[in-house]
């Protein structure tokens, strides 16, 4: 599954990312809590949402279903998305819909699990990116003052690959199960996304 390829791709974008924005996000404060309190702070912002949580690892089902490179190409072209997201939203940017957008993700990508879809690497790179851009800004824009971008970021990008792991391992295993375990689980994931779309 070539984790080692994700982890690098994965760090090195997201690193650039919260170093060039650190100074940005927060002036005047470098960490004023810490590192591990900002990552674990980072860490639960994703997990504390079930809209996050369903994303993620819905991605890591699809990534497994589009097999080969995919497997982890997918999910870190998500990851670097959400970091440069993450930033927007640090720096202050805000533009509406942002939760709609995110529910939006949820349904799609539970669809793009029943229904098995198949592209080209590239594009579902690109579909991925574009959910998680959305996922980022929101991470960013409710960081808790006080908060530098490292340690929160951090926190929320491991957060997030452990999800996406999880939805990996998943994909796989549902692979090798009848049809219709992974037509269930998308359909399980599409419907719990229409449901917090028509609730935002």
């Amino acid at each position: 599954m070539k984790f080692a390829q994700f982890a690098r791709s994965t760090g090195l974008s997201a690193a650039a990312l919260f170093l060039a924005t650190t100074a940005q996000a927060h002036p005047g404060h470098d960490g004023d809590h810490g590192l591990t309190w900002e990552f674990s702070g980072g860490a639960l912002h994703p997990l504390g949402g079930l809209d996050h949580i369903l994303a993620m690892i819905a991605v890591g089902i699809w990534a497994a279903q589009l097999g080969g490179r995919a497997r982890w190409a997918v999910p870190a072209a998500f990851m670097a998305a959400m970091a440069a997201g993450a930033a927007f939203g640090m720096g202050g940017a805000a533009f509406g819909g942002v939760e709609q957008a995110i529910a939006a993700s949820v349904l799609a990508l539970g669809l793009l699990i029943v229904t098995a879809s198949r592209m080209p690497i590239a594009a579902g790179m690109a579909v991925a990116a574009v959910f998680a851009v959305f996922h980022g800004v929101a991470h960013g824009a409710e960081m808790p003052a006080n908060t530098g971008a490292i340690g929160y970021g951090a926190g929320f990008l491991a957060a997030t690959a452990a999800l996406h792991a999880g939805g990996v391992l998943l994909g796989t295993l549902a692979g090798r199960a009848p049809k219709w375990v992974r037509q269930t689980a998308g359909a399980v994931i599409a419907v719990a996304g229409g449901l917090m779309l028509a609730g935002a």
